[in-house]
C-alpha cells in the first residue's frame, strides 16, 4: 500500500489525545451530574447505566476518525498502465539581440518587453515544444526544442546584447538557424515567431522566408517597438547614445513594411507590441492555433495506481453510524 499524501498520516498522533479527552470529559461530566442528584433517584430519572458502553462508543468514534484520515491520505494499491499521447507543435522563438533592442520607445526597453512577452507566452502554451534561438549579426540556437518550459526559462535570461559579438541584425540567419532546429522527419507542424525591430542590415530575411515556406515552415512576426523610434544606448556606461559617422545620434525605427512580407510568404501573420504583456498570447491564440495543426509529439504508457480512498471513507461511515446507535443507559421511564 502507498499514499499519495503520507504525510497527513502525521495527524493519527492526535487520536490517542482525543481518547484521553473523550475520557476526561465523561468523568468530569458524571461527577457533576452526581452533585445534584440521590444515585438512586438519578438511576430513575435518567436509567441505568450500562457499563462498557461510553468506552465502546469512544472507540467507535477514534475509529471512525481515523478512517478519514486514512482516506485522506490517498490510499493506492493495485496498478494498471494507461496510454497516453502529447500533441502540440514546434516553435521556435527568435529574439532579436543587437543594441538597437535597448532602445526605450517602449517600456522599459524592446529587450526587457520581449523577455517579458515570451515569460507570458510559455504560461499559455500546452503540449508545444518550444526553442529558443537568438540573434544579431549571426544567429545560435540558445535552448533546442523542449517540453520543458522552466529550462527555457533559464536560456532566456542568459539573452543580452553583449550574448552574440557579431554586430548588425540579420533576419535571414535567424529564420536559417531556426530552420535547421526543426526535425523534418517528424510530421509536427512547424513555427517561428520571430520577435525583432524590423532592422534587416544584410538583407536576407526575404529569401530565408522563401525557404522556409518551402519547407512548410510558418513564421510568424512580433514587431516590437514604434515608428518614431528612439536613440540606441551607447552600451559603454556613460548614459550617452550611439551617433553615425557625422556626430549625429542613431534613431532606431520599428520597420514593418519588410517583416510583413516575411511573415505572408510564409502563410503566417504578423502582430505589433501594443501595450501589455499579452500580445504574443494573442498571436498566438489567433495566429498560430488557427493556422497549424496539433500532432503527436509524445506518446507512452504511464503506471497508475488504483485509488482505494472510498473503502476507508466507507469504513469511517460506518464506525460514525454504531457510535450514534449506541446508548450509554438504560431507560426504564420513571415510577
Amino acid at each position: 500500500m502507498t499514499f499519495s499524501h503520507f504525510w497527513i498520516l502525521n495527524f493519527l498522533w492526535f487520536l490517542p489525545l482525543v481518547g484521553l479527552s473523550l475520557a476526561i470529559c465523561c468523568r468530569q461530566k458524571k461527577r457533576t451530574i452526581e452533585r445534584f442528584a440521590d444515585p438512586e433517584l438519578l438511576t430513575r430519572l435518567t436509567g441505568e447505566e450500562l457499563a462498557g458502553k461510553n468506552f465502546l462508543k469512544g472507540f467507535f468514534l477514534i475509529s471512525g476518525l481515523g478512517m478519514m484520515l486514512f482516506a485522506l491520505a490517498g490510499p493506492r494499491w493495485g496498478s494498471h498502465y494507461q496510454e497516453v499521447s502529447q500533441k502540440g507543435v514546434d516553435i521556435i522563438i527568435a529574439v532579436d539581440v543587437s543594441p538597437s533592442m535597448l532602445v526605450e520607445d517602449v517600456e522599459p526597453n524592446r529587450l526587457e518587453r520581449a523577455r517579458r512577452e515570451i515569460l507570458d507566452f510559455l504560461k499559455i502554451v500546452s503540449g508545444d515544444r518550444v526553442g529558443l534561438v537568438a540573434f544579431a549579426g549571426a544567429a545560435f540556437i540558445q535552448c533546442p526544442l523542449t517540453l520543458d518550459y522552466g529550462a527555457l526559462q533559464m536560456f532566456l535570461s542568459a539573452i543580452k546584447p553583449d550574448l552574440i559579438p557579431i554586430p548588425g541584425t540579420d533576419l535571414g540567419a535567424a529564420i536559417e538557424t531556426s530552420i535547421s532546429s526543426f526535425d523534418f522527419k517528424s510530421e509536427t507542424d512547424k513555427v517561428i515567431i520571430l520577435i525583432t525591430d524590423g532592422e534587416d542590415n544584410e538583407n536576407r530575411g526575404i529569401e530565408a522566408a522563401k525557404k522556409a515556406a518551402g519547407k512548410g515552415v510558418k513564421v510568424f512576426v512580433f514587431g516590437i517597438g514604434e515608428g518614431s523610434g528612439g536613440p540606441i544606448p551607447a552600451g559603454d556606461g556613460t548614459g550617452g547614445f550611439k551617433k553615425d559617422d557625422k556626430g549625429k545620434v542613431i534613431v532606431s525605427r520599428l520597420k514593418e513594411e519588410n517583416i510583413r512580407k516575411i511573415a505572408s510568404r510564409t502563410g503566417g501573420i504578423y502582430v505589433k507590441s501594443v501595450a501589455g504583456d499579452l500580445d504574443l498570447d494573442i498571436l498566438y491564440f489567433e495566429g498560430i492555433k488557427f493556422r497549424t495543426e496539433a500532432k503527436t509529439l509524445k506518446s507512452g504508457k504511464i503506471k497508475v495506481y488504483e485509488e482505494r480512498f472510498s473503502f476507508f471513507l466507507l469504513a469511517a461511515f460506518v464506525f460514525l453510524i454504531l457510535e450514534e446507535l449506541i446508548l450509554t443507559r438504560k431507560s426504564d421511564g420513571i415510577t
